[in-house]
C-alpha cells in the first residue's frame, strides 16, 4: 500500500482506539453495590469483562504500531514533511500506549485492594465465631467498621478522581485531534502557510514605518510650537 493509504488506515485506528480507550476505562471503574446489606459487593467489574476488554486494547494497539513501522519503510515520494508526520503518530501511539498501562495498572491495584480488605473481613468475622460477644470482639468489630468507613470515603474519592481523570482525557485527546487535524492541513497547503507567514511580516514591517512616521511627525510638531 501506499503512504497516503497507511496514513488514512493510521488515523482511522487512532479514532477506534480512542473510542475503545474511554470504553476500558468506564469498564475498569465500573461499581456495583449490595443493598440492604452490611456487606460490600465487589468494586470492580467482572475479572474476564476487563481481561477481553484489555486483550482488544493490546490488540489495537499492536496494529497501530505495525502500521507506524510500515509508514516509515513506505517511500512517501520525497515529501519532506513525512517524518514530521510520523513523529506526531508515534507520540499518539506513545500516549494511548501510557493511557491503557495507568488504567490497567490502576485496576490491579484496586482489585487487589479489595482482595486484601476481603480477607481481613473473613478473618474478623471468624474471629467473632470463635471467641464470642466478649470485648476484645467489640473492640475489633468496631475497628472493621472504622476501616469500612474509611474504605467507602476512598472509593468516593477514587469515583471523583477516575470522572475528573475520564473527563480531562477526553479534553485533551480533542485538543489532540484538532492539532493534528491542523497539522495535516498544513502539510497539505504549505504555499497558504507560506503566504500568510509572509503577510504577517509585511504587516509588521508597515506597523513599524507607520509609527516612526508619526513619531517623526510629532516630534518635527512639539519641535516647531516650543522653539
Amino acid at each position: 500500500m501506499s503512504y497516503e493509504e497507511l496514513h488514512k488506515q493510521a488515523r482511522r485506528l487512532e479514532g477506534e482506539i480512542d473510542m475503545k480507550l474511554i470504553t476500558f476505562n468506564k469498564t475498569c471503574a465500573g461499581r456495583k453495590s449490595k443493598v440492604n446489606s452490611s456487606l460490600t459487593e465487589p468494586l470492580l467489574s467482572s475479572d474476564h469483562v476487563v481481561e477481553s476488554a484489555s486483550m482488544e486494547m493490546e490488540d489495537l494497539l499492536q496494529k497501530l504500531t505495525g502500521l507506524n513501522d510500515k509508514m516509515a519503510s513506505v517511500d512517501a515520494g520525497g515529501n519532506r514533511l513525512v517524518p514530521h508526520t510520523l513523529q506526531r503518530h508515534r507520540e499518539i501511539l506513545q500516549d494511548y500506549s501510557s493511557e491503557y498501562r495507568k488504567t490497567i495498572n490502576n485496576y490491579k491495584a484496586r482489585r487487589d485492594k479489595e482482595e486484601l480488605m476481603d480477607g481481613v473481613q473473613k478473618d474478623l468475622e471468624s474471629h467473632k465465631l470463635s471467641m464470642g460477644l466478649n470485648r476484645r470482639n467489640e473492640m475489633f468489630l468496631k475497628e472493621n467498621e472504622h476501616i469500612r468507613s474509611s474504605d467507602r470515603l476512598i472509593d468516593d474519592q477514587i469515583s471523583i478522581a477516575v470522572e475528573t481523570r475520564e473527563n480531562l482525557m477526553s479534553q485533551r485527546l480533542t485538543m489532540k485531534k484538532l492539532q493534528t487535524r491542523m497539522h495535516d492541513l498544513s502539510n497539505r497547503f504549505p504555499l497558504v502557510n507560506s503566504l500568510i507567514q509572509r503577510i504577517n511580516l509585511r504587516k509588521r514591517r508597515d506597523s513599524l514605518v507607520l509609527g516612526l512616521v508619526v513619531f517623526i511627525c510629532t516630534f518635527l510638531l512639539l519641535f516647531y510650537a516650543f522653539h
